[in-house]
This record gives structure tokens, C-alpha cells and sequence, in this order.
């Protein structure tokens, strides 16, 4: 079996993981805002992918470790799920570098959100409000031009400062900071950028590998899985106004890629006794996980929906030949449903708030 890589940069030569596969490729690298273009989208599609301009921030500097300040909490608002589109990664063996796409929940043609043919981006998150989508972007060899973010249709292009490097942005609730991992020496650590222009806060400081945090609905915490040189990983919780960090599956698991709903539970894939990577839903107290899919099939990069009834998935990607396509299942494992169904490979899908 494949080591997967969880970082798309890293996966052309890094060595990164989320347990359930590998694959290794290039990408060539050009600069500037002006490699994403628009592309016209469904009636459906335009009626929820509405613009908004962030303002532009000062550079980041990351100073000494403090507790930054927990911002009001933002009460859950359950919202329904219907027509609120998932932005995904996407590439083919035809154009092996990808670019971003949204897709209805209801199927339908996938809209071509970015045209970077020699620069990869992936690992899309939606801001809270829906208006613009931080994603990451990568060139030649890996090498990381950092955090983006960008219009929900594509175009009006704004790096977030401070974050070259950077990868797995996850938008707050309240809209005013991005969590994200970034190397540092040889291992990767948890930073919040905040978008009022203020500097970046380190949160993490350990010898392990900090991976993909995913905020929980009132902004106060963050999970994330660890790795450890034996190449397990566990989720952790992280309380931002102390920095304590607290596990919420076991050492010795092999569980990779977190989501945490507005229902306060938490989604995730694990590489269980069968081989197979699961996806698998857990308290943020560690209490009443249980497995949701169970096919012989890598099931990774679990996204809640709104309402928190359904998840949105990727399934396949055994190896560079098989195809990955996203999947939607309810949250009690039935109702499972094909979304994307071209020759293609689509990934870390984020489902509108």
C-alpha cells in the first residue's frame, strides 16, 4: 500500500501522509494573480457563489508562542443543504495539474472555478459567509507559493500574508482567521493567520507531524491529526485560549483528515484492521465513535454539509491508475451516492456553510 500524502505540494517529494495511498508528480510554476480566470456556472450554482472583497492585509511575522485571544463565540445556525455547492480539487491524467471546481450536491457538470495549467491548486475551504474560498496553491517541484484566497466564481485573487509555505487552510467560523500547518525544521506545526493584518500565531510546538485542523463550531478550538514517526496518527483537540492540546482517538491509530460539524461531531478517515481507510464520526470528547462506510475502498477527505445530515467524500485512488470520484452519504451510512463520475481525480471537496 501507498503512503498518502496529505499535502498535494509534499506529494511531489516531501512525504506526507493521510495512510490510504501515494502518488508523486510535478507541476510547473508561473506568478501572479492574473493565472485564474472566470468560467460561467449553472443558474444554480451563480444564485449561491456571490462575490466579496477582503481587504488587503499587512505581512505576517510569526512571533513567540502567547494564547491568542478567543474570539465570540458564533452561535451553530443549521442551514439547509440543498443547492449550497462543494469546491473540490480536480486533475486527470490528460491535465495532471489540478485546479478547482463546485459542483451542485444535487449532480450535475462540475463549473471550472480556476485555469492554472503551470500551477497546481487544491485544498479549497469555503469562508463562513460563502463569498470567497481559501485554497492553496503549489508550482514547480512543490514548491509552495502559499494560501490564497479568491471570489466563490473564480478571479479577484488575494495571497494571505505571511503563509509562503503554508498548506490545509481551514476558515474560521467567524471569518477573521485561517488555521493551516506549515513546516517548520522537519516537522509541521499549526499557525492561525488572522486577516486583519496582524502577525501569525504559532500554535503547535511538539516533535510530531500537525496536520489539517478543522475548527469547531464556536471558534474556540481546533482538532487536527498528529503524525508520528512510525507513520500513525491520532486527532487531537486544541483549546485556543490556553493551547492545551488533548487527544481524541487513541495512539497507534491510523486516523487522518478531520471535519467538525455545526452538530459538534467530528468526521474522519481511518486505515482500520481491514486495510482499508473508513470514514469513521467520534465526539470531540473521544466518546461514541463509529464507522460510517465500509466498502473495500479508500474513503478519505470527509466534508459535513451544512445541516450536518450527509458527508461529501472521496472514494478510489488505489493508485495513480484508478480514478477518485466524490461520494455523498448520510451521516448514519446510508444513502450513498456517486457525485462526480468522470475519469478524473477529485479531492479535498469542502461543502458550502
Amino acid at each position: 500500500m501507498r503512503a498518502e500524502r496529505t499535502l498535494r505540494a509534499e506529494r511531489a517529494g516531501r512525504g506526507a501522509r493521510d495512510g490510504s495511498g501515494a502518488r508523486a508528480r510535478g507541476a510547473g510554476r508561473t506568478g501572479g494573480a492574473g493565472a485564474v480566470g472566470r468560467t460561467a456556472l449553472s443558474a444554480a450554482l451563480l444564485a449561491a457563489l456571490a462575490p466579496l472583497t477582503l481587504g488587503a492585509a499587512a505581512p505576517a511575522t510569526v512571533p513567540a508562542a502567547a494564547p491568542p485571544a478567543v474570539r465570540p463565540a458564533v452561535p451553530a445556525v443549521v442551514r439547509p443543504a440543498v443547492d449550497r455547492p462543494i469546491v473540490f480539487a480536480r486533475y486527470t491524467a490528460a491535465a495532471p495539474v489540478e485546479d478547482l471546481y463546485a459542483v451542485s450536491p444535487a449532480g450535475g457538470v462540475p463549473a471550472k472555478l480556476t485555469h492554472t495549467p503551470a500551477v497546481s491548486d487544491v485544498m479549497p475551504s469555503w469562508s463562513p459567509d460563502g463569498k470567497r474560498v481559501a485554497f492553496l496553491r503549489y508550482g514547480a517541484g512543490g514548491a509552495v507559493d502559499g494560501i490564497w484566497t479568491m471570489k466563490s466564481t473564480g478571479g479577484d485573487l488575494k495571497a494571505v500574508p505571511g503563509t509562503a509555505g503554508a498548506a490545509e487552510p481551514a476558515w474560521s467560523p467567524d471569518g477573521t482567521r485561517i488555521a493551516y500547518s506549515r513546516p517548520v525544521g522537519t516537522q509541521r506545526e499549526i499557525y492561525l493567520a488572522h486577516l486583519d493584518g496582524s502577525p501569525a500565531t504559532r500554535l503547535t510546538h511538539t516533535a510530531a507531524d500537525e496536520h489539517r485542523p478543522t475548527w469547531s463550531p464556536d471558534g474556540a478550538q481546533l482538532a487536527y491529526s498528529r503524525a508520528d514517526a512510525s507513520g500513525n496518527s491520532r486527532l487531537m483537540r486544541l483549546h485556543l485560549s490556553t493551547l492545551a492540546q488533548t487527544p481524541i482517538t487513541l495512539a497507534g491509530s491510523r486516523d487522518w483528515t478531520p471535519d467538525w460539524s455545526r452538530g459538534n461531531r467530528i468526521a474522519f478517515s481511518r486505515v482500520d484492521s481491514t486495510g482499508f481507510a473508513h470514514l469513521y464520526v467520534v465526539r470531540p470528547d473521544g466518546s461514541g465513535i463509529h464507522r460510517i462506510t465500509s466498502a473495500r475502498a479508500h474513503d478519505r477527505y470527509p466534508s459535513w454539509s451544512p445541516d450536518g445530515r450527509r458527508l461529501v467524500f472521496t472514494r478510489g485512488g488505489t493508485d495513480d491508475a484508478d480514478p477518485e470520484h466524490l461520494f455523498l452519504v448520510r451521516a448514519d451510512g446510508t444513502a450513498l451516492t456517486q457525485l462526480t463520475k468522470t475519469d478524473s481525480h477529485d479531492l479535498e471537496a469542502d461543502w458550502r456553510p
